[in-house]
C-alpha cells in the first residue's frame, strides 16, 4: 500500500504539469461545489445534507468544511448507509433514513444539499416530491452529480460490475464500501428542468462544469484526457461536461 501511494503521488506531480500547460483554468468541480454552497449558505439557515457520507466535501477540505458548518444555524445528515453515518467527523446530528420517504415535517429546512448522490437515485419524482414537501418556501435544494452524457459516466456504464470496485479504486482510491450502484435517472439538464418543474420547484440555476482528469495515474491516457476536457471547456462542448450543479428553488 506504501509503494502505490508513492506513485501516486508521483503521478499526480506529472498530471499538474501537464494540467498547468494544457487546462490551467481547470478546476476540480468539488471545489466549484463548495464555492456555490459559501454562496448560498446563510447564518441562520437550518441545513439538511442528504447522503451525507463520509463528509460534505474532499477529505483535505476538513477546516473549511467545519467553518461551513458552524455558520449554520442547525445542520443534519441523513444516509441509508449506517456505516457511512459513523465515519462522519463534522456533522452531529445524524439520521438513518430513506430519501424517498423523509422522516421531517413540512417546511423543515431552508438548504437541502446532496453531492455526488443523485445519480445513485432510483425513484427521483417520488424523491423530489419528498424534498419539496420538507423545504421552507423560498428554501433551497443545492446537488452536485455527474451528467450523463459526460464520457467519464459512459465509460462507467459500460465496464462490468465485477471489475468497476477494482477500477475505482485503482483510480479514486476509494473502498468497496464506499461504492453504491447509479441509476442515473435525473442526469442531465434537461431532466433536471423536467422532473424538477413537476415536483414544483423553480429552476434556478444549472451550472455545466467541468472536473479533473480520471485517468491522472497512467500519463499517456491523462494527456489525451486532458486535450479532450480542454474541448468540453469551450461554450460549444458545455453539454457534454462531466458534473452539474443545480439549484432548485421551493416557490
Amino acid at each position: 500500500l506504501r509503494n502505490y501511494m508513492m506513485k501516486r503521488e508521483i503521478f499526480y506531480k506529472i498530471y499538474w504539469k501537464f494540467q498547468s500547460r494544457i487546462a490551467p483554468k481547470l478546476k476540480y468541480s468539488q471545489y466549484i461545489y463548495e464555492e456555490v454552497l459559501k454562496d448560498n449558505c446563510q447564518f441562520n439557515y437550518v441545513w439538511l445534507d442528504l447522503g451525507c457520507g463520509h463528509q460534505l466535501f474532499s477529505p483535505w477540505r476538513y477546516e473549511q468544511e467545519k467553518d461551513l458548518v458552524k455558520g449554520s444555524k442547525a445542520i443534519i445528515g441523513l444516509d441509508y448507509d449506517f456505516y457511512s453515518l459513523t465515519k462522519h467527523r463534522t456533522i452531529e446530528n445524524k439520521v438513518r433514513a430513506d430519501i424517498s420517504n423523509l422522516p421531517f415535517a413540512e417546511d423543515s429546512f431552508d438548504l437541502i444539499t446532496s453531492n455526488m448522490v443523485f445519480e445513485h437515485i432510483n425513484r427521483p419524482e417520488v424523491q423530489l416530491r419528498e424534498i419539496y414537501r420538507i423545504l421552507k418556501p423560498g428554501g433551497k435544494l443545492i446537488f452536485h452529480t455527474p451528467n450523463v452524457l459526460s464520457y467519464a459516466t459512459l465509460m462507467a456504464r459500460l465496464v462490468p460490475e465485477r471489475i468497476k470496485n477494482k477500477l475505482v479504486f485503482l483510480l479514486q482510491g476509494r473502498k468497496d464500501e464506499d461504492v453504491f450502484p447509479a441509476f442515473y435517472k435525473i442526469n442531465s439538464k434537461s431532466k433536471i428542468e423536467k422532473l424538477g418543474k413537476q415536483a414544483g420547484f423553480r429552476i434556478k440555476k444549472i451550472m455545466m462544469v467541468c472536473s479533473s482528469a480520471q485517468f491522472i495515474i497512467i500519463p499517456p491516457i491523462v494527456f489525451l484526457e486532458l486535450l479532450w476536457i480542454r474541448l468540453l471547456m469551450t461554450k460549444r462542448m458545455k453539454w457534454l461536461r462531466t458534473n452539474i450543479i443545480a439549484i432548485l428553488e421551493k416557490e
